[in-house]
């Protein structure tokens, strides 16, 4: 199958159901890209501007637009064009570029090219048939077009078209002034001491900071800080803003540039008065869809700030952290993606981070330049299909898949395993101490899941031949992953194989990991169990980023009254400690201000960060229980588990509704979507009784119940 060059994705569109619907059209995810440059580059530390350390691709500065229609009578269309030069063209008369031009009756062919260098090239076309939407041929110039059907001229690729979450429908507003909304907020407290103000917003917030009635002449510097010994410590504080004022009436004054903080410290000199600061929040429209509540207050005080941590770092991407880096790291994204689903269930942050990681061919480095991102970018991919069942946009984006897992096949060594080279960043996790060095049976393990979903998207791309070749390549990976990491006197995978040798060390990377990816038969589970994950003397995770992880596999091994103390203890320490959003880093044996300090500065670490807000993933399928168990909840499975709760309810979303559920020791109500098939699974001491199922007995107290569409239950124990 040839690798389609061109059209690959029509994002952020009307869906085909709104019939006659203007858009804004352009080259298929050069809006993501370009969106997402100008996102990464206002990071600053200190008022300098700290630019992403990989590459950076840009949207194609040339694009021709083309359609070709029949008339039964000449149409008038309205015509809006983002671009520096543009020419419309009908059936070779050329035209210019109007305002508004006819197109006469009968067949006729539409072309349009855009130049823009500055920003994406796009048109916007509204008549009484004739619209801006995805039913128009693109291409670069490269000669290469998508057909009207959604198939590329040569037959390798179709059009993807996806209803987004943003209004691009209004012509007057192009693309490229897209920014997301705000509203305001003022502080909870606020101090003065002489000239100088203090403020604290009450938590952990993101936005533009407005200086009220402004007056005098002089500078203001302002410090922000996520703790009140950042913003009052000024030297060595991360995020600064200057500004300089004169002026004898008094204005308001807001900042360009949003940043991230609790408390600001406001130091003017010279002569200058300030009335009053607020800020302008700034958020992304997403909708909560999901909830978790139950017994246990600590637990919902854990979900709320959970919640908040993933809408502060829900922007036009998922990022990392709001302060630092506000940048789209794969890594950090997939698990946003993950939370994602027992949230908000949106699909378009999914697809435009996934697009703007990815970026455009050829690939020459690693996702963020590291290893284990690149492969995480592929699990996202296969996690995005199981949840949405969105068959289209894995066609559209395989070509791509296709070229970088090309690249990452390349760099394997005489082994066939992949090991770091030159520009390579192996990360795995912050651990003081963690070997990169040699084969790392972590990133085997990532290659063996990636060669997966490689298999599976192929045939749903209709490539038999590829689909066979990845099938195979997973499969001897996965023979090499046992035979040459696993060592039965540890009973786990060792962390890492050098000069064709294993290491002693054992960590717990890979063996959780080949939990839930379900890589171990039923007695290396139980040892990974023992040896490894319930074992002291292995290396702890002292960052949520690798306890989202291991907590996922206890979870998947039934230890749900483990994980429960476990969040209670690491999540709920840091809100003891006053944590409003939880953080990048935890460390129980810090104190002070040694907790915000991180990469050797004071202040380096950030206290709200995406990775933080694991338990709204953990509580939605590992406590509710719900999954999805083929595409798109066609089929699902509801395994509640309390795991030492009194009670709990809950919501979780699918493409076809909530699953909402109620459950106590003895009775569980619950309401299904309006489509696929699930099957609800209990287990318990007595056979369960509901009275419009029937529920079997699969033994060692497991019980069943299949869960029509759109029904309700009331099981009693």
């Amino acid at each position: 199958m040839k690798p389609l060059k061109t059209l690959l994705f029509f994002s952020l569109l009307a869906s085909f159901a709104q019939a006659q619907q203007s858009t804004w059209i352009w080259y298929p995810g050069d809006f993501e890209i370009n969106l997402a440059n100008k996102m990464q580059n206002r990071r600053t530390e200190r008022g300098s501007y700290l630019l992403p350390f990989w590459k950076m691709d840009a949207h194609y500065v040339v694009m021709n637009f083309h359609k070709t229609v029949t008339l039964s009578q000449a149409e008038e269309v309205d015509f809006f064009v983002e671009g520096e030069i543009a020419n419309v063209q009908v059936s070779g008369k050329n035209l210019g570029n109007p305002h508004k031009f006819i197109v006469p009756a009968g067949k006729q062919t539409i072309a349009i090219k855009v130049y823009s260098q500055a920003t994406v090239p796009a048109i916007f076309i509204k008549g009484k048939t004739i619209v801006s939407d995805g039913s128009w041929k693109v291409t670069n110039e490269d000669k290469e077009w998508i057909d009207e059907t959604g198939k590329a001229s040569d037959g390798s690729g179709t059009v993807w078209m996806q209803a987004g979450s943003w209004d691009l429908n209004n012509p007057l507003v192009k693309p490229s002034a897209f920014k997301l909304p705000t509203t305001l907020h003022k502080p909870t407290d606020l101090k003065r001491e002489g000239n100088t103000l203090f403020a604290d917003f009450g938590k952990e917030t993101f936005g533009f900071l407005t200086l009220r009635g402004v007056k005098g002449s002089g500078k203001i510097n302002i410090y922000y800080g996520e703790s009140k010994e950042e913003a009052l410590s000024i030297t060595d504080t991360e995020t600064t803003d200057l500004v300089e004022i004169n002026t004898n009436t008094p204005k308001d004054t807001t900042m360009l540039l949003s940043k991230a903080f609790r408390f600001v410290n406001i130091v003017p000199s010279g002569n200058v008065n300030i009335e009053n600061v607020e800020m302008q929040y700034e958020y992304a429209e997403v909708v909560d869809k999901g909830s978790f509540r139950c017994n246990d207050d600590l637990i919902n005080r854990i979900y709320d700030v959970s919640k908040y941590t993933m809408h502060l770092n829900t922007r036009e991407f998922f990022i990392d952290g709001i302060k630092r880096d506000r940048w789209v790291w794969s890594g950090d994204a997939y698990q946003s993606y993950l939370m994602n689903y027992y949230l908000f269930f949106d699909s378009p942050t999914v697809t435009r981070t996934l697009l703007a990681l990815r970026g455009k061919d050829p690939v020459t480095a690693h996702l963020n330049t590291i290893m284990d991102y690149t492969f995480y970018w592929f699990l996202g991919i296969y996690d995005y299909y199981l949840y949405t069942g969105d068959k289209a946009f894995i066609q559209q984006l395989y070509p791509r898949m296709q070229s970088l897992m090309e690249f990452c096949l390349a760099r394997r060594n005489k082994n066939g395993l992949m090991q770091g080279l030159a520009g390579d960043w192996v990360f795995i996790d912050w651990a003081d101490g963690l070997s990169k060095k040699g084969e790392v049976s972590f990133e085997q393990l990532l290659l063996c899941r990636s060669l997966e979903t490689m298999a599976i998207c192929a045939d749903l791309a209709n490539d038999k031949t590829s689909s066979t070749n990845y099938l195979r390549l997973h499969k001897d990976l996965k023979i090499k992953l046992f035979n040459w990491y696993w060592n039965n006197q540890k009973q786990a995978l060792v962390h890492s194989r050098v000069d064709g040798k294993q290491t002693d060390n054992v960590t717990r990377y890979a063996n959780m990991f080949g939990i839930f990816f379900n890589y171990f038969n039923e007695a290396q589970k139980q040892g990974v169990k023992k040896n490894v994950l319930l074992n002291d003397k292995i290396q702890k995770i002292t960052t949520p980023y690798m306890r989202f992880y291991e907590l996922e596999a206890l979870c998947a091994m039934g230890e749900q009254p483990y994980v429960l103390n476990e969040m209670k203890q690491y999540w709920g320490d840091m809100l003891k400690l006053g944590a409003t959003s939880f953080w990048e880093e935890y460390n129980p044996q810090k104190s002070g201000a040694e907790h915000y300090a991180m990469y050797g500065r004071k202040f380096g670490k950030s206290l709200c960060h995406a990775w933080g807000a694991s338990p709204i993933y953990l509580l939605g399928k590992y406590y509710l229980g719900v999954k999805p168990t083929s595409a798109g909840y066609q089929t699902y499975e509801v395994e509640p588990t309390l795991g030492g709760l009194e009670w709990m309810e809950g919501e979780v979303p699918t493409p076809h509704g909530n699953v909402t559920m109620k459950m106590s020791k003895t009775n569980l109500t619950l309401k299904t979507p309006t489509n696929g098939k699930g099957t609800l699974v209990l287990k318990s001491k007595n056979k369960p009784t509901v009275s419009n199922a029937t529920v079997t007995d699969k033994g060692n107290g497991r019980y069943e119940l299949t869960l029509n569409p759109n029904s309700e239950y009331n099981v009693s124990f």
